[in-house]
């Protein structure tokens, strides 16, 4: 079901899951039919229309339309007929200028659809009457015209491989009848092939084949009608492939529910046509989307699809059509008999199949079977039952693989996923779709039929391919679809239907021909992964993986286990397991001696596959998923099996446990939900934040309990597509336990689970783990791993072990009888005295006969028996002389046995080939002439698998009798459950001994003996080279290890000591990384080449750093209150109130009334866009000449040490870092002298420094600065590139960063220390080189600030700045000594108390300035005055008012004067502090990183105490609690009345009130404030125009920072060759960008020229993204996130956070 946004959001959906999507191709809307969904589901407006008072239209009303349109629609018809040319004759340009000219009549007919029920059904009359298209379509006599258009439409019919009604007719051609194409095409598997005639095109060297043409049926196939309008309409739709217009067109007609049969009618009708066209298409792709938003709203209805099924034979038309579509591409099958295999498999490497060209088609067949009364019928209908088992036909055996044993392939083919596609697509949904059909016992012979057709169609398939009973060698293919219906029918039978498992099963003989192939593949698994296949290329790899793979895994690798399960349950025992040994090739390998020959393996091979092999039993011994378990308890184990791997996210889970048949529905079959079993099996971790940047997505863990009671590596193994996944869950594990203290000492094995008990069908299954095939088996491989024989491993152990425990846990039921018969006569045909393990355990064997080379230890230990034993060995022979002949090797005796079962099947089958049949596998795993120098020996062994146990105990635990002769008495039972190897064999030890009494008796004996030391047996040459190379090889890893580990250390304890990450309390001195710090400099560790020295002029040291512009501060806003996002039309941003537009405007007006602003234009505090150096990572490189090597594109370079991006370099100062000085103590001069030694240092000339290395790099610096800052935001007067200018502009770059830092360190410097949100900083070094540059700048007197500062002069013309323009100006030469720096702030804190009291009164109404004005008067002839606020209030209000416009307001203009109602004492002491604070902060910033003193930290509430102390403002008497008064830190030199008279009489001349009222106080900088739901945000901005071009933008994206709204790529809005996103990103940024991506809900930054996707900050109920909106889940807003990306912003970071950057290309 599918609705449009617009009645999904009309509706209720509380409580619903749902996936929101956005539709490429149009589509129906379902609101509204009955049909599709409940009326109390519909919308609100579909609920209205629901009712029966619905007044009809007047027929007058309608007499126009009905009189038109039929000649419109004729129109539109002729029009196609007459622009048609057949493909070859034609181009796609020519069919598309025919479409693009029929636009707007089809575009007129679409708008006819959306004007309601009654204009549709007018519509649907004219479309489906006969007669008016039987007048217009083939003209009347006269009309020439007409009448050649009409050829042209039976020209096109015929062109197309169809023949019209007339012509059909006229051949007299009668169409088959149904029974007779079924006929026909029951015929299609078997033999008629024959080489394609125009056969040049062959795939290598396979010739494509066709069916034999008696096959074809040319009803459905070669016939088409045309009655009415919508017939040929659909006709030509189909013949232009669909364009865009008519399919909506077509859809919005389907409410409409007489044209809803007819049009499905049509469609069924143009079925093979399609199909035929959709083969010859070049946009294949597209069409068969086009195909399917049509076919989807016709077939998923289930009255209308069972209409046309009983109507129109759609069942037959479909799979009829899917078979002549596939007969394109077959050809010959070289599976087994190459050269007479009859069998003919699609080509994988066909358009058909690599393009998935067939998809549509089988889409709509999957569609119609979900229906139960479609899928019945087909099941009902046993012909078209063997004519679909004839299609699956096909996919047996395709794309097979031959093995290279000589050379690497040539070419690696890629074609292999367009065959698992095809199988799971074509053959496994459909099949997964009729079993849902057939859960009850009702539909029992429906299943019956479905299986003895697979049974005829397979024993077909052996026949054709000439199988007998053994797979060609060499060869694999994971395409079996015909056994995998047989296995899951089986299983729905057994586990829904109560049928018997042997009623369905086949003679014997036909069970071992199922069984080969299903086991050949899980023994090419083993051969792959042991890269016995590595010359195919990794293509081979890649079909192994894919065949386990969570979407394949149920529809391949599970039926192939559960088919070699069942086959195991019915077959013998001994056979099976020799045939999986030989399958493995591992025949050899099972042998006591100590040395073999493997005539298929490689010695590196043997261990991987013999671990397969064990792996192999294991699984299919333990699985329950066909034999046993509920849904619920797979879904469990699946989920389980996937979270022990790795942790999860909802949706990656979702998507790898396999579902079946409606995947990602949330719910599974079964009784419990997906969320409620998710949730009682595993704990949810909300997204986490790493130190690196990384953002995590909410995840998913398993609970404690699973760890201990439910995991299971078995289910692991068979989930894993990586081997590595294995590794990781027993990682994850073996943490888990140690962390629980339940094994802390070496590594856990995996642990031992509990199976779920057998179906009673399936019993004999556990007849496997009690035959003496596998019990020697076991006995040998536990012999040779006692032993230490090669190619055994720990994984070969534990696989053994498991298959012991899994026997114990699941015994068979024998008949007494026959076992003591058996034991009487002492079986001498076999090692054993039976198959029931628990006796077998405690059976000892004594002697073994091996035949081995000459050059083995047996054979020299044999040589010449000492005298004493040669009775022994005479009574050994006579008494068991025979036994041991037949015991020679183990596995002849498993190949006679096998040998000797096919006889009796061949005796028992009537079909037995005598000719073929002795050809076995016996000699086959023979090498042909055996070297002579192999030869017999005889080995005493003594010993039972539980003696062996023991003695493993012993081997493992390292200790001499490990277990004592009451160790079984003292266990606890409960202690088996986790551990390692000892844990596992005592576990077993002690199953063994509450099973059995004798196994108790015979476990106590040998651990009561007094076992002698193991000799270790003396390896061979061999043995010891390999054991010497691994030793080697782990010594060379730990020396690797070791080093690796010394050079990390070294490298993070450097890093510690340049970040200073770890103490940020540190001072600013740059002596990181000195051995020893001398008085006058200090030395600096390089990087690159690890010298240590001093910075000098000659040999400079600079600090890696990244220079990026910034437009943080000026996105500050005077309210702490964030912006919201609009996301309606009444909503806007008005970005007038933030920093940057002040300043732009103050700026304006000073460009405006000021001649030549100056110098004195540095009152613009923080502008919009200049530099910032924030955050710098600090390391340290070689001189100049190393350094000219790193510039690359752009400047851009690598910071040698911690690789992130950096762009210049900045030069150390020499000598010491900063200037240490103790601030506390008084200086013996007074202000004035201080006064007139600042004066004489600003008289000095700048001198030019000396050409040198050291002045070189600043320069270099400077221009990386200027090129770094866009050109506009350097110019601040009138005459850019000026000097004055330049000086501004490295003002404003030091200026920038102080605030900046000041941001950083939350606003205010309460925190004190150093920076907490940086890292550290060199401001200092930073500083040093602005100071370089900015002295040389010489003072103009009559302009110089400094005078104007501190002495009264006659009255002058221009205007002193109300500003704080001298701060950095006076302090540039850095060697200006601690004392002038006091006497600086003091003076400039005079000028700003001064603009603190004009400014506040600026903000009194009339009456209050006169009330102050007076009170303050009275105090001015005070000791105090000067240090009084009121008197000094009093004369600033009396001196600015001389002139009128200063305190004029205009009406005009917003009122400036402030809310509060009185202003109090308090009051104004509060606002003079807060005005007078951001000039301490800055100060105090200043003086910490240029002299080194300590910020001191502070509450808030003494902030301005604290500041003015630090600065030497307050003299440390008056720094107790008592109250400070801001006036109390001025220190005037000259008359207090006079210097403010001074500067008040500047102002008056221009008096511009907005320079006057200014308030340096600004809030955090903030990103906007988004909505919680993201829906919000899709739904207004998705279908918002652009506001350049007017059209909804194709990927519309939002500014973050502004809210503006602009086209990501948009070509409307390119200036100049950059888009749009780009060009805002400059304006509004600095050249960065933060957009939010509308249609893909991610953040993308642009950073200059570079851009990446930051991540979401969106995110959906589990805490994952969901980006470009795939998965169409409610999607909410992660605050921590959102709060990362602005932390991120504010502190410049995104280039060293985020590592994938791409460049733009001005183009975003």
């Amino acid at each position: 079901m599918s609705l449009c946004a617009e009645c999904f959001n009309n509706g209720d959906h509380t409580g619903h899951d749902f996936n929101m999507f956005r539709s490429q191709a149009g589509g129906a809307c379902d609101c509204g039919d009955s049909n599709v969904m409940r009326e109390t589901g519909f919308c609100n407006r579909h609920r209205l229309r629901t009712g029966e008072n619905v007044p009809s239209v007047p027929r007058d009303l309608l007499l126009m339309s009905e009189m038109v349109l039929p000649r419109f629609i004729i129109c539109i018809i002729q029009y196609l007929r007459d622009g048609y040319t057949e493909p070859d004759t034609s181009t796609e340009r020519d069919l598309q200028k025919v479409l693009q000219q029929l636009e707007p009549q089809i575009s007129f007919l679409e708008e006819l659809t959306k004007m309601g029920g009654a204009m549709r059904t007018v519509l649907t009359k004219i479309l489906t009457n006969q007669q008016i298209f039987k007048d217009l379509s083939v003209g009347q006599e006269e009309n020439v015209y007409a009448k050649k258009n009409y050829e042209k439409y039976l020209s096109a019919l015929k062109n197309s491989g169809l023949v019209s009604v007339e012509e059909k007719a006229q051949s007299g051609a009668a169409e088959p009848t149904r029974g007779a194409e079924a006929g026909l095409l029951l015929l299609l598997p078997i033999v008629f092939l024959k080489e394609d005639q125009d056969g040049g095109q062959s795939v290598g060297q396979r010739k494509r084949v066709k069916l034999s043409s008696t096959a074809k049926d040319p009803s459905i196939m070669d016939s088409l009608k045309h009655k009415c309008f919508l017939e040929e309409l659909l006709f030509w739709t189909i013949k232009y492939e669909f364009p865009q217009k008519m399919v909506t067109f077509l859809l919005n007609m389907l409410p409409d529910q007489d044209y809803k049969i007819t049009f499905t009618k049509t469609f069924v009708q143009h079925y093979a046509f399609i199909m035929k066209t959709l083969m010859k298409s070049q946009e294949s792709d597209t069409m068969s989307n086009r195909i399917v938003h049509i076919s989807v709203q016709l077939f998923s209805n289930e009255e209308l699809a069972r209409h046309v099924t009983e109507e129109c034979q759609l069942l037959d038309i479909m799979v009829t059509v899917l078979l002549y579509m596939m007969e394109s591409c077959l050809i010959k099958s070289e599976l087994q008999d190459e050269e007479n295999s009859r069998h003919v498999v699609v080509n994988c490497s066909e358009p058909l199949l690599k393009n998935n060209t067939y998809w549509p088609l089988v889409s709509d067949f999957i569609n119609i079977l979900s229906h139960q009364s479609v899928a019945k019928k087909f099941l009902e209908d046993h012909s078209l039952l063997m004519l679909w088992m004839s299609f699956v036909s096909f996919f047996q055996g395709m794309n097979l693989n031959k093995r290279e044993l000589s050379e690497h392939v040539e070419f690696e083919s890629q074609t292999y996923y367009a065959a698992f596609a095809a199988e799971l697509e074509a053959c496994a949904q459909p099949m997964w779709g009729l079993l849902t059909h057939c859960k009850v016992k009702e539909t029992q012979e429906y299943t019956k039929t479905v299986v003895r057709y697979c049974l005829e169609t397979l024993q077909i398939w052996f026949d054709a391919i000439g199988f007998v009973d053994e797979p060609a060698p060499n060869q694999v293919t994971f395409h079996l679809p015909l056994h995998r219906y047989y296995a899951m029918f089986l299983s729905k039978a057994v586990k829904c239907q109560g049928l018997d498992l042997d009623s369905l099963l086949p003679h014997q003989e036909m069970l071992m021909k199922i069984m080969v192939h299903p086991l050949q593949i899980q023994a090419s698994l083993s051969e792959i992964h042991s890269n016995m296949w590595v010359r195919n290329g990794l293509q081979i790899k890649g079909q192994a993986m894919t065949y386990v793979q969570s979407h394949f895994c149920n529809s391949m690798i599970d039926p192939d286990i559960f088919l070699l399960q069942v086959c195991a349950s019915r077959l013998d025992p001994d056979y099976f397991i020799s045939s999986v040994f030989e399958r493995f090739k591992v025949v050899d390998l099972l042998t006591m001696a100590s040395v073999h020959q493997n005539a298929v393996l490689d010695g590196e091979q043997e261990r991987p596959m013999l671990e397969g092999a064990l792996t192999f039993l294991v699984i299919l011994s333990s699985l329950r998923i066909h034999l046993g378990m509920a849904d619920d308890e797979i879904l469990r184990a699946e989920m389980v099996s996937q979270l022990c791997m790795n942790d999860r996210t909802h949706s990656s889970l979702l998507d790898l446990i396999p579902e079946n048949p409606n995947p990602k529905s949330g719910i599974v079959p079964g009784s419990c939900s997906f969320e409620e079993m998710l949730s009682a099996v595993a704990d949810f971790k909300a997204p986490v934040f790493e130190p690196g940047g990384s953002m995590q997505q909410g995840m998913y863990t398993p609970k404690e309990e699973v760890w201990e009671k439910e995991f299971d590596p078995i289910m692991v193994v068979l989930r894993t597509v990586y081997r590595r996944d294995v590794q990781s869950a027993m990682d994850r594990y073996s943490a888990f336990l140690k962390q629980s203290g339940m094994h802390t000492t070496g590594n856990p094995w995996p642990p031992y689970k509990e199976r779920t008990p057998l179906h009673p069908c399936y019993k004999g299954l556990d007849r496997l783990l009690h035959c003496k095939t596998l019990h020697i088996v076991i006995f040998t491989l536990l012999y040779k791993i006692w032993l230490d024989h090669s190619n055994m491993s720990e994984h070969v152990l534990c696989m053994v072990l498991y298959l012991i425990e899994l026997g114990l846990d699941n015994q068979v039921q024998e008949d007494k009888e026959d076992e003591v018969r058996c034991i009487l006569e002492h079986c001498h045909d076999s090692w054993f005295p039976g198959t029931n393990l628990l006796s077998n355990l405690h059976h000892v064997i004594n002697y073994v006969r091996v035949r081995v080379p000459e050059t083995a230890p047996e054979v020299k230990r044999e040589k010449d028996p000492p005298p004493s034993t040669s009775a022994d060995a005479s009574n050994f022979d006579s008494r068991a002389g025979r036994l041991n002949v037949r015991e020679a090797q183990v596995f002849s005796l498993v190949a006679e046995r096998r040998r000797k079962f096919q006889e009796i099947i061949n005796r028992s089958s009537t079909e037995a080939s005598q000719v073929v049949r002795p050809k076995s596998s016996s000699t086959r795993w023979v090498p042909p002439g055996t070297p002579p120098q192999l030869v017999t020996e005889i080995l005493e062994i003594r010993e039972s698998m539980l003696s062996l146990l023991i003695k493993l105990h012993q081997k493992l635990s390292a200790k001499q009798n490990s277990l004592s002769a009451t160790w079984l008495e003292d266990m606890e039972t409960n202690s088996h459950a986790h551990g390692d190897g000892i844990t596992a064999i005592e576990r077993i030890l002690t199953k063994a001994a509450t099973r059995s009494r004798q196994s108790k008796r015979s476990i106590q004996e040998i651990c009561g003996k007094v076992s002698p030391p193991v000799a270790p047996k003396k390896n061979s040459p061999t043995d010891k080279n390999t054991m010497d190379k691994d030793e080697r090889r782990q010594r060379a890893r730990e020396r690797q290890q070791k080093l690796l580990a010394e050079f990390a250390s070294r490298q993070k304890s450097f890093m510690e000591t340049a970040m200073d990450v770890e103490s940020p309390d540190a001072e600013a001195a740059m002596d990181l990384g000195a051995s020893e710090v001398m008085e006058s400099e200090v030395l600096y560790d390089c990087v690159i080449c690890g010298q240590s020295g001093p910075s000098t002029e000659d040999r400079p040291t600079g600090l890696v750093v990244l220079l990026q512009a910034s437009s943080v501060l000026g996105h500050r806003c005077k309210s702490d209150e964030t912006k919201k996002l609009p996301t309606t039309d009444d909503e806007h941003i008005y970005p007038a109130d933030t920093c940057g537009a002040a300043h732009d405007v103050r700026l304006a007006l000073m460009q405006r009334f000021f001649k030549d602003v100056g110098v004195l234009t540095g009152k613009t505090q923080s502008l919009k866009h200049t530099l910032s150096l924030p955050r710098f990572y600090i390391c340290f490189t070689q001189n100049d000449q190393v350094l000219q090597g790193f510039s690359v594109d752009k400047g851009e370079f690598t910071c040698p040490l911690c690789r992130q991006f950096a762009n210049s370099v900045l030069p150390c100062r020499p000598g010491r870092s900063t200037e240490v000085v103790s601030w506390h103590m008084p200086t013996n001069k007074k202000t004035a002298v201080l006064v007139k030694e600042v004066e004489d240092l600003q008289e000095q000339l700048g001198l030019f420094p000396t050409e040198s290395n050291l002045s070189k790099e600043m320069e270099s610096v400077i221009k990386d600065i200027k090129n770094t800052t866009q050109r506009k935001y350097m110019d601040y007067g009138k005459n850019p590139g000026s000097p004055d200018n330049d000086f501004l502009f490295m003002y404003s770059v030091a200026r920038t960063n102080l605030e900046l830092e000041l941001v950083h360190r939350g606003g205010n410097l309460c925190s004190g220390g150093a920076s907490a949100a940086a890292k550290r900083s060199c401001l200092n070094q930073l500083f040093h080189v602005l100071a370089m540059h900015m002295r040389l700048y010489s003072i103009d007197s009559a302009y110089n600030p400094w005078t104007r500062l501190t002495q009264v002069a006659q009255r002058r013309d221009e205007l002193c700045s109300a500003s704080i323009p001298t701060l950095y100006m006076g302090v540039s030469p850095l060697s200006v000594p601690a004392e002038h720096f006091i006497c600086l702030v003091r003076m400039l804190y005079n000028l700003q108390y001064t603009q603190a009291l004009a400014s506040l009164s600026a903000k009194f109404s009339p009456e209050e300035r006169q009330a102050w004005s007076t009170s303050g008067a009275l105090k001015k002839n005070a000791f105090d005055a000067e240090k009084s606020y009121d008197a000094l209030l009093s004369h600033v209000i009396g001196e600015l008012s001389k002139v009128k416009t200063v305190y004029d307001v205009n009406p005009e203009v917003p009122s400036m004067v402030s809310h509060i109602a009185v202003w109090s004492p308090h009051s104004i002491e509060y606002s003079l502090q807060q005005f007078c604070l951001p000039y301490l902060r800055l100060s105090c910033l200043l003086q910490h990183h240029l002299y080194g003193d300590k910020l001191s930290g502070c509450p808030e509430v003494e902030e301005f105490s604290g500041l003015a102390g630090c600065l030497g403002l307050l003299a440390p008497a008056l720094q107790p609690s008592n109250p400070i008064y801001s006036a109390s830190c001025l220190d005037w030199t000259v008359n207090a009345f006079d210097l403010m008279t001074q500067w008040c009489s500047e102002f008056n001349i221009f008096s511009i009130q907005t320079l006057l009222v200014q308030d340096p106080q600004w809030a955090s900088p903030h990103l906007l404030h988004l909505p919680d739901h993201y829906n919000i945000i899709f739904q207004y901005y998705h279908k918002k125009a652009c506001t350049a071009c007017k059209k909804v933008p194709k990927d519309p994206a939002l500014c973050l920072v502004c809210g503006t709204f602009v086209c990501l790529k948009g070509l409307c809005c390119k200036q100049q060759g950059i888009c749009e996103c780009v060009l805002h990103s400059q304006h509004c940024g600095a050249a960065t960008g933060i957009f939010l991506l509308i249609n893909a809900s991610v953040i993308i930054i642009i950073r200059g020229h570079r851009f990446c996707l930051w991540g979401s900050v969106y995110l959906d109920a589990h805490g994952e993204e969901d980006r470009d909106l795939r998965r169409g889940k409610p999607l909410f807003l992660c605050v921590e996130r959102y709060r990362v990306l602005q932390q991120q912003w504010v502190s410049h970071t995104f280039d060293h956070i985020n590592k994938r950057w791409g460049p733009h290309y001005n183009g975003l």
